[in-house]
């Protein structure tokens, strides 16, 4: 038995040690943080820097609920952002850190909190697993600084924050058998904790909680009477093998066109006849399964208490639910993407999931530049689970460590469900449906829209039967416990290593500082304008513009969102003069006429519209738009710095 000062002192060394990781494995950040982000503000990274922005001045400046803002969009009624990737709970944390740390000293201290919670999480999880502090540690630094996270940490700053994910397994596991009232409390809050650092994280633990029901519930077996059953096993073998041998033709042939009642009938594609073969190959496995209930004795306790949690969950969530409630009702939408068969986002390559760390010092070119020419690209496609943690399980299996059932599944299944609705092997399509072919139409799993980023369930999953696997290993070999532990710790921490890490300056363009200093809530038109969400986009607007905005706080023509409404850009483009800047930020362009109509009426929209400054990026601005904004807006030149020219209307 360890008492209560030595389990004390463990939570602390293991905190220490994580300090010291994330301080190691994010340099040069450390003497950076003032000035400097491991992202480039310009893309994902400047919005999740604006959210932290957004939501203090929402709270502290405008004293509302802060899941509304009129900082972007600003021609429109104000913006919900109730379906945004808001990291709330990241904000709240950096709410009173912001008036005296600076927008971006913050968003870093957060950000390597995050890492640092993460890992202690999965801490807390494999040491419940194993019962083991030292194997428990290694398996929260794989996760926490797996490629794929430190990857994340270059873009996707929320899918960083995954601790809730470890949360939700510990809370659960822990439960199982008891259910308490304080159980359910604790799993209702881990709930709202996954939702406020990102949506797909309250999607996962909402699917890891069905999955660990139907665990409790439903057996799997070998069917007694699937070897009494031949004529049923050999007509499914020959439906299987004439339905490979159909699209052997088709491969070779290149597909046939017949003719049914004079109307053609193509048939080229893969698609469907895989998708069929894929059928016939689970029935034919499911055939010699059979599945049954297991006792229920605490099945109604079970329910009970997820209902229990669901209301906890339910009550803090309750403000970005009432704005989710006020965007259904004022756009008659929830999401505004749709799902399509073949054409929805991707997932990750098979061969990526064992690719080496790309992120590593000593890593060759070539496998970003690999992973770069994958439809995914870099940041969606890469896993890469370590090596390390591969050959430990495989020599841990080998000396007779049997894996648990439950953890091999949930990872396996992630990791199915991470490959997309169709599984790619080198960059390969092989027409292979997944799990997510069919699942992605199930209404709140289909918010989760991409696919590859299951793989954090994966690499979690991997990180829990690494240390179980390192545990057998030490058990098997008692008198080199020591040795075992410290010579994977060491290799696995030389594997994960990613430092020196890219960092991008964060710095603010001068000219910003006219628009900071003057009076009154007027408005910043950038151009090129437009609206982006994370699928599509409509002109050409770039999340720089807000980045920059934390610094100036003038609300923004434009906008950028994880989701935009269809309906929140009808009413941008209802408006003329905004849908020719739209159109010639596109590159595209407005009939003669017209154009001449607006630059006549140019000055009375810009004082209608209260547009105090615009800014012209001339590498992203056609001579078509600047030629228009210049004349329509009546506009003179301020400043110029780099590659942005700063102007103001003209005063009459």
């Amino acid at each position: 038995m360890h008492s209560r000062d030595s389990r004390g002192s463990w939570h602390v060394a293991a905190l220490a040690a994580y300090v010291v990781v994330a301080i190691a494995f994010s340099w040069p950040l450390p003497l950076n943080m003032s000035t400097h982000l491991t992202g480039v503000p310009g893309g994902d990274t400047g919005v999740y820097v604006w959210n932290q922005w957004v939501f203090r001045h929402e709270v502290l400046q405008e004293g509302h609920l802060p899941y509304f803002t009129d900082r972007i969009f600003a021609l429109s009624e104000p913006t919900n952002l109730s379906l945004h990737n808001y990291t709330a709970f990241q904000n709240l944390l950096a709410l009173p850190l912001i008036g005296s740390l600076g927008v971006v000293t913050t968003f870093n201290v957060i950000y390597l909190l995050m890492t640092v919670l993460t890992a202690y999480a999965t801490f807390l999880l494999a040491k419940h697993v194993t019962g083991h502090v030292a194997e428990a540690w290694l398996a929260g630094a794989l996760f926490a600084w797996s490629p794929l996270l430190v990857t994340r940490g270059t873009e996707h700053f929320s899918l960083v924050a995954a601790a809730p994910l470890a949360i939700f397994l510990l809370v659960l596991l822990k439960a199982d058998g008891h259910e308490r009232f304080r159980d359910a409390v604790a799993l209702g809050a881990t709930e709202w904790l996954a939702a406020s650092t990102d949506v797909y994280y309250a999607v996962y633990c909402l699917l890891i909680g069905a999955i660990f029901l139907a665990a409790r519930v439903v057996a799997i077996q070998r069917s007694p009477l699937a070897g009494r059953s031949v004529a049923v096993r050999w007509a499914l073998d020959v439906l299987i093998l004439s339905m490979g041998g159909f699209i052997a033709a088709l491969v070779v042939s290149g597909g046939w066109q017949f003719s049914i009642m004079g109307r053609p009938l193509p048939i080229h594609s893969l698609y469907t006849p895989m998708m069929l073969l894929t059928i016939l190959v689970a029935i034919r496995v499911a055939w010699e399964l059979r599945t049954s209930l297991l006792p229920t004795s605490g099945l109604w306790r079970f329910i009970r208490f997820s209902l229990a949690a669901g209301v906890v969950a339910t009550f803090l969530l309750s403000p970005v639910l009432y704005a989710t409630a006020i965007r259904i009702r004022t756009w008659g939408q929830l999401d505004p993407s749709t799902i399509f068969w073949r054409s929805s986002p991707g997932g990750v390559d098979l061969l990526a999931v064992f690719l080496p760390n790309p992120n590593h010092p000593f890593a060759p070119v070539a496998l970003v530049d690999w992973l770069n020419s994958l439809p995914t690209k870099y940041i969606e496609g890469l896993v890469s689970v370590p090596l390390v943690a591969i050959v430990t399980m495989v020599v841990a299996w080998r000396a007779g460590w049997i894996p648990s059932r439950w953890w091999t599944g949930l990872t396996v299944l992630f990791g199915l469900l991470a490959l997309g609705p169709f599984i790619h092997i080198a960059g390969v399509n092989t027409f292979v449906p997944g799990p997510w072919a069919f699942l992605r139409y199930v209404p709140i799993l289909g918010l989760a829209r991409t696919p590859s980023r299951f793989s954090v369930v994966l690499m979690l999953g991997i990180a829990i039967l690494f240390a179980t696997a390192l545990v057998a290993l030490t058990r098997r070999y008692p008198a080199r416990r020591r040795l075992v532990v410290t010579t994977v710790g060491a290799l696995l921490l030389f594997e994960l290593f990613p430092a020196p890490r890219p960092i991008y300056s964060a710095e603010i363009p001068r000219i910003y500082q006219h628009v900071k200093d003057a009076g009154g809530d007027i408005r910043l038109l950038e151009l090129p304008v437009g609206a982006r969400d994370g699928t599509s986009s409509v002109g050409n607007f770039t999340a720089r513009s807000q980045f920059y905005q934390t610094f100036h706080e003038k609300p923004l023509v434009g906008g950028y969102l994880s989701r935009v409404s269809r309906k929140r850009i009808d009413a941008m483009r209802s408006n003329a003069m905004t849908d020719a800047l739209i159109v010639l930020s596109e590159g595209g362009d407005i009939p003669e006429e017209t154009k001449a109509r607006l630059i006549d009426l140019g000055p009375a929209w810009t004082e209608r519209s209260n547009i105090g400054f615009v800014v012209i990026d001339r590498l992203r601005t056609s001579d078509a738009l600047r030629a228009f904004a210049v004349g329509a807006l009546r506009l003179e030149h301020v400043e110029t710095e780099g590659d942005l020219e700063l102007y103001r209307p003209r005063i009459k």
